[in-house]
């Protein structure tokens, strides 16, 4: 049985996800259901998990794919989020269900291709760089211990390299701890990205980065952590995600 809270949550997902698409953000769930944090969110998205109603595909960061409905589900009855979603209203989208025999899927928005469902691309061997630390810095990493075999269809132009998630403090980005992340090289950057950056030449962490003027914020995408101020010749950036896999 799922509690209300539950019910809700997974009848907002599945509305947005026929009407736009696209799931809603962990903004419009906390709104939408009343909470007073994103990590309510989380909880309630792991209670649905756990009984077979959605699943968070691997290989694809924040991607979901409702499993199942409730039996006593009845979509014209179902009116409490039966609104488009800002998106859809601003373009004036109609509702539209999805076509028969396609998947709710919800993509990553970390700037890695579509994975295709299947593929047969020879799997491309990148350098596993160790742990990276997605709460408190760590020492910087640059020797390959192993290698990860991703899709190419995962990858961008350009070398990529891989790193294991240490920590809790990108949950609300879909970034879980042992997750591995795909990290494309670059020391480039815009404005709310996920970067790995390098402090003070011997600390490397993955947060979202924000410049402006003199000054260069690592912000977590976690509550319960503080965004970090620095100047701007003590963070070097040494790439941005691009992709996530997870292990079950």
């Amino acid at each position: 049985m799922l509690t209300n809270k539950q019910y809700e949550l997974l009848l907002l997902i599945e509305t947005r996800i026929r009407e736009a698409g696209i799931p809603p953000s962990f903004e419009e769930m906390k709104e939408a259901l009343g909470l007073k944090s994103k990590s309510g969110i989380h909880r309630l998205i792991s209670g649905l998990e756990e009984r077979g109603f959605i699943r968070r595909l691997p290989h694809r960061a924040r991607a979901l794919e409702i499993l199942k409905m409730p039996q006593n589900f009845d979509r014209a009855k179902a009116g409490y989020f039966d609104t488009p979603s800002p998106d859809a209203a601003a373009s004036g989208a109609r509702p539209s269900a999805a076509p028969s025999g396609m998947a709710n899927v919800v993509k990553g928005e970390f700037g890695a291709k579509p994975t295709p469902a299947h593929t047969h691309d020879k799997a491309t061997e990148l350098p596993f760089l160790g742990r990276i630390a997605a709460g408190t810095p760590i020492e910087a990493i640059s020797d390959p211990t192993s290698f990860v075999e991703v899709p190419p269809s995962m990858l961008g132009g350009g070398d990529h390299f891989c790193l294991e998630v240490d920590g809790d403090s990108m949950i609300e980005a879909g970034i879980f701890d042992g997750d591995t992340v795909i990290i494309q090289k670059t020391e480039r950057s815009e404005n709310g990205t996920i970067v790995v950056a390098l402090v003070d030449n011997e600390e490397a962490t993955l947060k979202y980065i924000h410049k402006k003027g003199d000054k260069v914020a690592l912000k977590p995408a976690n509550q319960a952590y503080e965004t970090r101020i620095f100047g701007p010749d003590r963070v070097q950036v040494q790439g941005r995600l691009v992709g996530l896999v997870r292990k079950y």
